[in-house]
């Protein structure tokens, strides 16, 4: 899944009004951020497998660390008391790490049985969505409109550009989208690594839509 995660990013400003839309995204994609450096430091391997599934050519054989339930668990406590000691705002706190969490209530849906319980030889979890072209690009098209819809209906813009910026994010995020449905598979792991560490990158284009924009949840 990849705007799926970003919506639940900006449906949860609604009930995270204090936290920065930044925070929201990076905690969104927090699992899917350290992954690509495991792939780049060897502690996680994938495999570039074309028809693995209908949507995605990536064979993700060995993520334990970053992607096992317990490791999700054990990285959303981490993010949510991070977050808890830099703002001292409890309910935001917990709030931030469900929505790390998310990522893989997201990618269970998503994911053919290749989420770990803790180890490569765990039990392993994943209902399918990805041998479904239609419902993966319903599901995650229905979740990005939701999110957007309740973000835009909890903030408002400063400015022009707090207007403008968003609609750049949004438009954004639906060309990558589209570009990971429709275009070719990757062309080596490396690249895949290279590629997913941009995303520490492109938290700087919601703190840019943020800074233009104001809460209207007190």
């Amino acid at each position: 899944m990849f705007i799926g995660h970003f919506a639940v990013a900006l449906a949860a400003k609604k009930a995270a009004p204090k936290t920065s839309l930044a925070t929201l995204f990076i905690a969104a994609q927090f699992v899917d951020m350290l992954w690509p450096i495991f792939l780049l430091l060897g502690l996680e391997h994938v495999r570039i497998d074309p028809g693995n599934t209908v949507v995605t050519p990536m064979d993700f054989y060995d993520y334990p660390i970053s992607h096992s339930l317990i490791g999700a668990i054990g990285w959303s406590v981490l993010f949510g008391a991070f977050y808890y000691f830099r703002r001292k705002l409890s309910r935001e706190a917990i709030i931030v790490a469900l929505v790390v969490f998310s990522h893989w209530i997201l990618d269970f849906l998503t994911h053919r049985p290749d989420l770990p319980l803790l180890g490569n030889n765990s039990p392993m979890f994943g209902l399918g969505l990805w041998d479904s072209f239609w419902g993966t690009f319903i599901v995650e098209f229905g979740l990005f409109a939701a999110g957007a819809y309740l973000y835009i209906s909890t903030t408002k813009p400063k400015n022009k550009t707090g207007m403008y910026s968003l609609v750049f994010l949004l438009t954004f995020l639906t060309i990558i989208h589209l570009a990971n449905l429709f275009g070719p598979p990757p062309p080596s792991v490396e690249m895949v690594a290279v590629a997913g560490n941009l995303d520490w990158i492109f938290a700087l284009i919601p703190w840019w839509v943020e800074k233009n924009r104001t809460t209207m949840t007190t």
